[in-house]
């Protein structure tokens, strides 16, 4: 709109709709229907999967990989608004399971409010991190040989997790050495999913935006795979022994 020069009530008067109507696509993110879509990408002159990729997407694969939204090949390339936007439209449940979880506190400021508020709403929220004492956490050490070792991020987190959960009882964490090489991060329907190469840092490794929209498709195998480190893991706060009574 902004190189077009047109406002939004330039563009609603164009195509024939409310200017609140296009508020909410510009403000919300809605999705217009297909005939205001082709309006609007005609009044702008620009391709209407420039406007809505992932309607276009969504209208044209049938396979399964119509539920890759997109994909990027360095997680550093994600956009910090598409984690706040994933993270606080959760309503039903947020796992965060790599492997440090570290890069999260540093990139996405104010993250420990914004997952407080989510508890406060009632999310289910799960982390999955390394242990940061176990042989595989040792040897990624040896592989990485950066001052900053795995051990030491996982225990920022673990300190920061701490700190959340004094605010938000209900948050769960899981110790886990079987996701070294891959990291998923679930937003109800909406799930990130970056596969580590080798010896290459988290923040170089490509990773998918995924979308669930079928059954037994690349979301839910990935889902399954978060809920079997879930079973295998450990829990980071142990609950107390009850004492019994004499």
């Amino acid at each position: 709109m902004a190189d077009a020069k047109m406002s939004e009530a330039d563009l609603a008067r164009r195509i024939g709709v409310d200017e609140k109507t296009v508020s909410r696509w510009v403000s919300l993110g809605r999705v217009p229907h297909p005939r205001h879509r082709w309006a609007a990408a005609a009044a702008l002159d620009v391709e209407e999967e420039m406007l809505w990729p992932d309607s276009v997407r969504a209208n044209v694969k049938t396979g399964y990989d119509r539920e890759i939204v997109s994909a990027f090949p360095h997680r550093s390339l994600i956009p910090r608004t598409l984690w706040r936007d994933l993270i606080s439209g959760a309503r039903r449940e947020l796992v965060f399971a790599g492997y440090t979880n570290y890069f999260l506190w540093l990139d996405l400021p104010n993250l420990r409010s914004a997952l407080r508020r989510r508890a406060e709403a009632g999310v289910h929220i799960r982390w999955l991190v390394g242990d940061p004492d176990s042989p595989v956490t040792a040897q990624r050490e040896e592989v990485e040989g950066v001052p900053l070792t795995p051990s030491t991020r996982i225990r920022v987190t673990l300190d920061e997790l701490g700190k959340l959960r004094d605010a938000a009882p209900s948050v769960a964490g899981r110790f886990s050495d079987r996701h070294l090489a891959m990291s998923l991060f679930r937003f109800d329907a909406d799930m990130l999913v970056c596969t580590h190469l080798a010896d290459q840092m988290g923040h170089d490794s490509p990773t998918f935006h995924l979308r669930r929209r079928q059954d037994g498709g690349l979301f839910d195998r990935y889902a399954a795979h978060i809920e079997y480190l879930w079973e295998t893991g450990r829990d980071i706060w142990p609950a107390p022994p009850t004492s019994s009574t004499p």
